[in-house]
């Protein structure tokens, strides 16, 4: 059995409300996954990661569960779940789950049972907390606004809810708490999941004395950003209970854990979760991070990484998800801006560790401009004008040029973004040069050469500060890349033995020739030769 194949994977994430519609009902589903398996064999990745399907009110699309072992009927039925995993699994393709387990939906059952009173058999299977109404028990703030207490009519007590109100937070402290969602992770991994991507795990545990957290000096417009967090997350406990699901995943063989950590900490802390015993990835989401678009950006996040993981355990970069804009729009200028994602996709794709690719990216797709009356993500309605919200990357799929890209024969959740004649997956199939085909030959290429996966990271020196260059070996295999982060031509100098000769592979801009320690490269420039 191959128990590291993470590490071989490439991951591609799915947000099922957007994907694809199979019913027509305006909202992706589960069948229209299993519609599109074909395209994403196609792609050449390796594993599906599906963000919530379990049934819910919808307060936060999927984040809210009121049922763990069933699927929402806007997505379909458990029959199709096990209908999807069969044929996903028929054609090479993991499937990996998000499981939520640091809060419920306020209608699941263990919540309306636990605020019916105080003596309830599940009155302490969340975080309930006495105080006069008005006053809450500490500063603990939402990360979607405000206080992260609510008071309960009923019960005459606050409960803690770090994300919406209608999210209580569960109290991991509680043994049945615990329990019962180790019983929750058993029954998909009996289904025969690949693996679950752990949403905001190192939010589990809180503070057992509610200390309030500290203020910082410097102030944002988000309130929430104002305080250093330390007794709503990362708490020693935390990192115990992880081991121990951990080692429960890992008796049933072949699968992979995935931590969300959301942490002012960066890479220092995705290697805390991720130490041996402990998640086998956390997403390293300081790309994301980054605001200008500057090789010594992202230079500086690749060797931090290096450096704090060395071999002791194995990392992973994203450029986007269902939560931050997407940022083939965040680096655009207006002009090649095509350019530019080019450039982050290699990168992404040649680096060492596990690459997540957020659907759509493969095609270019950029930020939907969402106007506020057809707003649906709580986190923009609560903080709008100061933050927009996340539905501007959650905008549905673009298949093709029809009325809805393809996507469903009726309008959507969210609106299509308007570039969709162009944008989309039917007429980039047909183009060579594509977006799309660029992709699927950079991941062609990774799947043939160990070096651009398991290799060791080689930083080479160059005499411009804006190309970024580095090798990848694994045992006599050697791949050298090279991208210029500038807007002009270049003639760089690369810190590699004069007598040195590197044949291309691979280029934006080139495919053949060979090149030595002096290079010219044309703006946004990539390059991989051996």
């Amino acid at each position: 059995m191959n128990n590291n194949w993470w590490k071989n994977a490439v991951i591609y994430q799915i947000y099922p409300r957007s994907f694809k519609d199979s019913n027509n009902d305006g909202i992706g589903d589960l069948k229209g996954i299993a519609l599109k398996l074909d395209y994403i064999k196609g792609l050449g990745v390796d594993a599906i990661w599906l963000s919530p399907i379990y049934k819910s009110p919808m307060k936060d699309f999927g984040y809210d569960v009121s049922d763990y072992c069933d699927i929402d009927p806007i997505f379909g039925s458990i029959d199709d779940f096990d209908k999807l995993l069969e044929q996903a699994h028929k054609k090479g393709l993991r499937v990996i789950l998000d499981m939520v387990i640091n809060h419920t939906s306020d209608q699941h059952p263990w919540f309306k049972e636990s605020r019916s009173s105080r003596t309830n058999p599940k009155a302490d299977w969340y975080i309930w907390v006495d105080g006069e109404k008005g006053i809450p028990p500490n500063n603990w703030l939402s990360y979607f606004g405000g206080s992260a207490w609510e008071w309960d009519e009923n019960r005459k007590q606050y409960y803690l809810h770090l994300f919406a109100k209608e999210q209580p937070d569960l109290n991991w402290r509680n043994p049945e708490v615990k329990r019962e969602l180790f019983n929750i992770v058993k029954f998909w991994l009996d289904k025969g999941v690949d693996g679950f991507r752990f949403d905001v795990v190192n939010l589990f545990y809180k503070d057992a004395k509610l200390r309030n957290n500290p203020p910082k000096k410097k102030k944002t417009e988000i309130d929430f950003e104002n305080y250093y967090n330390v007794f709503t997350r990362d708490r020693p406990e935390t990192l115990l209970v992880i081991e121990e699901l951990q080692e429960l995943i890992e008796s049933y063989r072949d699968r992979v854990t995935i931590g969300e950590v959301a942490t002012d900490l960066g890479v220092i802390q995705y290697f805390e979760y991720t130490k041996p015993g402990r998640l086998n990835l956390a997403f390293n989401f300081e790309f994301k991070d980054v605001e200008k678009f500057s090789a010594k950006s992202f230079k500086e996040v690749v060797e931090f990484t290096e450096k704090v993981f060395e071999d002791a355990a194995w990392p992973s970069y994203v450029l986007g998800n269902h939560d931050s804009a997407r940022f083939i729009s965040k680096f655009s200028d207006g002009k090649l801006e095509e350019e530019r994602a080019r450039l982050l996709a290699a990168m992404l794709l040649t680096l060492r560790g596990t690459p997540f690719i957020y659907m759509g990216e493969e095609i270019g797709m950029r930020e939907g401009e969402i106007p506020f009356e057809k707003l649906q993500d709580p986190l923009g309605l609560n903080l709008w004008p100061k933050h927009k919200g996340r539905d501007g990357c959650r905008t549905p799929m673009q298949w093709d040029e029809g009325d809805y890209a393809g996507f469903s024969t009726v309008e959507p959740w969210l609106p299509v973004n308007s570039d969709k004649n162009h944008v989309n997956v039917k007429r980039q199939e047909k183009d060579p040069d594509s977006m799309l085909n660029y992709y699927k030959k950079l991941l062609s290429l990774r799947r043939k050469y160990n070096a651009l996966k398991l290799g060791d990271y080689i930083s080479i020196e160059t005499d411009n500060p804006e190309v970024y260059a580095y090798l990848r070996v694994f045992e006599d295999e050697r791949k050298l890349v090279i991208l210029n982060f500038n807007a002009e031509s270049v003639k760089v100098k690369l810190n590699l033995p004069k007598e040195e000769k590197h044949n291309i592979v691979f280029g934006t801009h080139r495919t053949k020739g060979v090149i030595n320690n002096l290079v010219e490269l044309d703006p946004f420039e990539v390059l991989i030769s051996e």
